[in-house]
């Protein structure tokens, strides 16, 4: 019995060679970690718990049996993140270069398995180069079972990929399905063909960086919604985003503790121009209204004339989406739509309220825009505020104008409370525009038709350019002053903490993809 322990004890030792096995000390000095530091830097000390440390590959062909590597290239286990409970696996280059095996799938599909019967999220390190070649068609059903498990978990769980080296080919779909994508800036790329293939193909020359990497994803393509600078910064960031989300759909984020004050914000007075053509930033409007420094934005680089991410508001978690006016007016496009639809259906899958901040001129004309496809992405964005159950509270702070009124969670399509401030205009198009139309022959019969422009323009400005009427007709239910916001919001989102809808029994909607 002492002989069969001491040999189980000395595998064990093999498998954790080059892990570190006591807590790492001073990791913003490092850059790269290995797969082990990354999961003992992540959990809470002492309560990682590690599955199928023993296994090995099967394969015997190109001489592959006489490679044996306890683990196979991935660590998987359990543990807590805060104390609260999460399951990982982290894949290790050093073994064949992360590449995925049938066995290394089996491991990561295993723990996904767990996640899902315990309702906890699912966290992926990856770091692979891709499928294991001397396996075949094995290892590419070993992804397909992979990319089964997180459709069957989407919705359910919450799931996190963090990039922390090559993902290419097959392996980038999973964290695709995921809901968060991070990567490192420098050391982690993605991309389902690389440099070599695309310069055979296209005759293109560009560096793995260029085509896929952190800074690629997180301002052109939109695939990564953070980017760190190393891989501690990343593991922070997996650690602070877990802190936003619930365990899983049948629960809420933990309430922090929150002691109610004087909740008047006077700076938030100050914020809109005096001219409605001069921008301003909706950053000061968000951090006039939620908990001191608990914004986290998501998507930070991407689509910049909105803005998503995850704060609190009286110690609750919530999502914001907010239109930008210091980027193309605040203006909904493509890009947008699709960034603002995708966190909304996020947040009402993980029962996450909605706090939608508008201030939008409308959707960006244009052909490049048309035949992109603005009216189906944007229906992206309609189809989702108008499908979430959340509680669903806006604030219109300055333009709301056309169909981007309606899209921006208007009470028509079902949100719960709609507050505006005095310096709303709620119309549908400018106060120019709608003049030169309405006004057209009064204008060109006109002595002076500048001067008669400007008189009707301030003439509808006067009618329409404001909160008022869209209050008495009930579509705005108050209109506040600035400095009360954070007040209001504080109330509503308490007294909304309750809701429940009942929707149509059917399989499933089909949203405009």
């Amino acid at each position: 019995m002492e002989d069969k322990i001491k040999v189980l004890n000395d595998k064990i030792a093999e498998a954790r060679l080059g892990g570190g096995q006591k807590r790492i000390e001073k990791q913003h000095e490092k850059k790269k970690l290995t797969a082990r530091e990354r999961v003992e830097y992540l959990m809470d000390e002492g309560s990682f718990e590690e599955i199928g440390m023993l296994v090995t590959h099967r394969t015997t062909d190109f001489g592959m049996e006489k490679e044996q590597y306890l683990g196979d290239g991935v660590i998987t286990g359990y543990g807590t993140v805060n104390g609260r409970l999460v399951y990982v696996f982290a894949q290790d280059f050093t073994v064949f270069g992360g590449a995925l095996s049938e066995t290394h799938a089996e491991k990561i599909c295993k723990v996904m398995d767990m996640a899902l019967r315990n309702g906890a999220p699912m966290i992926g390190l990856n770091d692979s180069g891709g499928a294991r070649i001397q396996e075949g068609v094995r290892s590419l059903g070993g992804y397909a079972d992979i990319f089964y498990r997180n459709v069957q978990s989407s919705g359910v769980i919450p799931q996190i990929s963090a990039i922390m080296g090559p993902c290419a080919g097959g392996a980038v779909y999973s964290p695709a399905m995921t809901d968060f994508t991070m990567m490192v800036e420098n050391t982690s790329y993605m991309f389902v063909t690389g440099p070599n293939v695309v310069k055979t193909v296209t005759n293109e020359t560009v560096t793995s960086e260029e085509l896929g990497g952190a800074s690629t994803h997180s301002t052109k393509s939109g695939v990564a919604h953070i980017t760190s600078a190393n891989d501690v910064e990343c593991l922070e960031d997996v650690k602070r985003l877990l802190s936003y989300l619930p365990q899983n759909n049948r629960e809420t984020t933990p309430k922090l503790e929150f002691n109610p004050a004087d909740e008047i914000r006077e700076q938030l007075s100050d914020i809109i121009p005096d001219s409605a053509n001069k921008p301003y930033d909706m950053h000061k409007v968000i951090s006039g209204i939620i908990d001191e420094d608990s914004f986290y934005e998501i998507h930070k680089n991407y689509a910049e004339n909105i803005i998503v991410g995850f704060a609190r508001i009286g110690g609750r978690s919530i999502g914001i989406v907010a239109n930008q006016p210091m980027h193309l007016a605040g203006v909904l496009d493509v890009n947008s739509s699709v960034k603002a639809a995708r966190f909304t259906r996020f947040c009402d899958c993980f029962n996450i309220p909605l706090l939608v901040l508008v201030d939008v001129p409308g959707f960006l004309p244009g052909t490049n825009q048309e035949w992109n496809g603005i009216i189906v992405h944007g229906a992206k964005l309609l189809y989702a505020l108008s499908e979430a159950t959340v509680p669903r509270v806006t604030v219109i702070t300055r333009k709301a104008y056309g169909g981007a009124y309606d899209v921006m969670n208007s009470k028509h399509i079902g949100a719960d409370m709609n507050f505006a401030w005095p310096t709303a205009e709620i119309a549908v198009m400018g106060a120019k525009g709608a003049s030169e139309i309405i006004f057209k022959r009064e204008i060109s019969e006109a002595e002076d038709p500048a001067a008669k422009l400007l008189e009707k323009e301030a003439e509808y400005a006067e009618k329409f350019a404001n909160p008022y009427r869209a209050a008495q007709r009930g579509f705005i239910d108050e209109v506040i002053l600035p400095k009360d916001t954070r007040r209001k919001l504080i109330k509503a989102f308490s007294m909304l903490e309750n809701k429940k809808v009942e929707t149509p029994q059917r399989k499933h909607g089909n949203i405009p993809l």
